[in-house]
């Protein structure tokens, strides 16, 4: 019988929808904490469990840690562990994440499934380095590494998959940013080594790959703004998104807000900079009676997403009180064709806004220039079933 080690990270992602950027240091988990910040880690562990017992044929044994860092959300998922590691507790930290992939290294499992960032990536790899295989859950903020699956859904996919013997292991990069930089606006985003994942790219995220600074890219960013901005109506409130393609819209306007938060704009002038998502459904409600509300986003290099990575900001909630017609994608042509598959993808947690937003999509890519494109919620086992039949270890 096949071994699966399940660490849960349950502060990462805390820092998202309140617009703190991450969950690193004991003083932001309090300020997230106190804004309402919730972990989406726990429901994305569950997620993925389920999700495994519908993929895997045969019984599995199951190694995880206690409380939140895996044992509520198993047994919540109706996978009960064989044992379960003294690591963990009201608190948890870098060391307890180390120290339950050690043990699980020792108990010889054969895969090791952690739900957390890129921070949680890092601990990992700091720990095991290349001497066991693991799939992440994407439960972060940023999630800039290529270890972690498009969704946790693909991620029981692929345990399952490399569980039954039919995926072999790839090298894949383990990335992260410094915080601190980020969250003044500056992004700084350095290699520090590999980690062992299942071989399918289909399932598998790529890394954040940044815009490029050149001065071709530079004016077709400008290109797309100034067309943007020609056609905006003074009475709508826009959203702008995260990225250097979505503020350059702010640029043409002659205005300065967030480069990595999400800001608000209405009759040409800034509203809110750096909002979260409580700000957001508030502005929503307060200008519902007057004025239309548009989302301008951008997607991640390298990776496509257009929400779930990096502006969990705009929510599930956001998102439907706006609906997909009010949806304004833009990309630099050579961004969106350096895009694996050329396609955009989605993963919010919220299986039926990520299949509402499904389908294809203009995305503006010059001025009074569009490309259409697919955008995908990724692979889903309600939307494939099991294309593979079930697969036993």
């Amino acid at each position: 019988m096949k071994i699966l080690g399940l660490i849960v990270n349950p502060i990462a992602g805390i820092g998202g929808a309140v617009a703190l950027k991450g969950s690193d240091g004991e003083e932001i988990i309090r300020e997230a904490r106190r804004r309402g910040g919730v972990s989406p880690a726990p429901g994305r562990a569950e997620f993925f469990l389920k999700a495994l017992r519908q993929y895997i044929g045969s019984p599995f044994t199951l190694i995880t840690c206690k409380g939140e860092m895996g044992e509520n959300e198993a047994r919540n998922a109706g996978v009960f562990p064989q044992y379960v590691i003294p690591v963990g507790g009201v608190s948890t930290s870098a060391d307890d994440t180390k120290a339950a992939a050690l043990e699980m290294e020792r108990r010889g499992v054969d895969l090791i499934v952690f739900c957390g960032g890129d921070g949680t990536a890092r601990d990992i790899m700091d720990a095991l380095d290349l001497r066991k295989p693991v799939i992440g859950v994407p439960s972060g903020v940023k999630m800039e590494s290529a270890v972690f699956s498009v969704n946790p859904e693909a991620a029981a996919l692929l345990a399952a998959k490399f569980l039954g013997g039919v995926l072999s292991t790839v090298e894949r990069e383990v990335v992260d940013v410094d915080e601190e930089e980020y969250r003044r606006g500056t992004l700084r985003t350095r290699l520090y080594g590999y980690l062992r994942v299942p071989d399918d790219t289909d399932l598998l995220q790529g890394a954040k790959a940044p815009s490029p600074l050149t001065e071709d890219e530079k004016e077709a960013q400008k290109s797309i703004a100034k067309y943007i901005v020609e056609e905006m109506d003074e009475d709508v409130l826009y959203i702008i998104g995260p990225g250097t393609t979505a503020k350059a819209v702010l640029r043409e306007l002659g205005l300065t807000g967030c480069l990595l938060g999400v800001d608000v704009v209405m009759g040409r002038r800034l509203l809110a900079s750096d909002v979260s998502e409580r700000d957001l459904i508030h502005l929503i409600e307060s200008h519902s009676g007057s004025s239309r509300v548009r989302i301008v986003v951008t997607p991640i290099g390298g990776q496509g997403y257009i929400f779930g990575r990096g502006n969990q900001q705009i929510s599930p909630k956001v998102i439907r009180m706006v609906s997909r017609d009010n949806l304004i994608v833009i990309a630099t042509l050579n961004k969106l064709l350096s895009l694996p598959k050329l396609r955009l993808l989605v993963d919010t947690g919220d299986r039926e806004i990520d299949l509402s937003l499904s389908g294809y999509i203009r995305v503006i890519v010059d001025y009074r220039r569009e490309l259409v494109v697919k955008v995908e919620p990724g692979l889903t086992v309600a939307q494939w079933g099991n294309p593979t039949g079930t697969i036993s270890p």
